[in-house]
């Protein structure tokens, strides 16, 4: 099964104000990674947000779509929503499974579940896409949330075999 993470890039304006946002390593190009979760072979494939004019090029053989989205950056709020809305009008994802993960909800600058869902208008995007959608809050620095994004893949998994 192939699976694509997508998500916008940080730029440095961004990250100059918000004192409290640990450095990170924005994806440059791809990144593969190969995982066995019960005996299901996973391709993930991270594609950087600076290459979101081509993310469609990576649609073909995807399964499911983990859309990534920066809770604790303000600035790119309304740009990951149209840029999810973009991913979900694509005709090659259109049976595709969708994880929403707002991330870096440990951090104190980070916007709640409810905010981003209200400033998203997800319950709007959920009725209206094609793909079953769900949505995840998690820490990738303290791995809060970790799990059950495996436990997602997994059945996400066993639902396209």
């Amino acid at each position: 099964m192939e699976v694509v993470v997508l998500c916008l890039p940080i730029t440095s304006k961004d990250t100059e104000d918000l004192s409290d946002v640990p450095p990170t390593q924005p994806t440059v190009g791809t990144n593969l990674t190969d995982l066995t979760i019960h005996r299901t072979r996973v391709t993930v494939r991270e594609v950087g947000g600076s290459m979101g004019p081509i993310w469609s090029s990576y649609y073909k053989d995807c399964k499911s779509v983990l859309f990534v989205v920066d809770a604790a950056n303000p600035f790119q709020v309304s740009a990951s929503c149209i840029q999810l809305l973009s991913v979900l009008s694509s005709p090659l994802l259109v049976t595709a499974s969708v994880l929403i993960i707002f991330n870096k909800m440990d951090l104190a600058s980070s916007m709640s579940l409810v905010e981003m869902k209200s400033l998203f208008r997800m319950d709007d995007i959920i009725s209206c896409a094609k793909q079953p959608i769900t949505i995840l809050e998690i820490s990738a620095l303290d791995g809060t949330g970790l799990q059950e994004i495996l436990q997602w893949l997994h059945s996400s998994s066993d639902s396209k075999n």
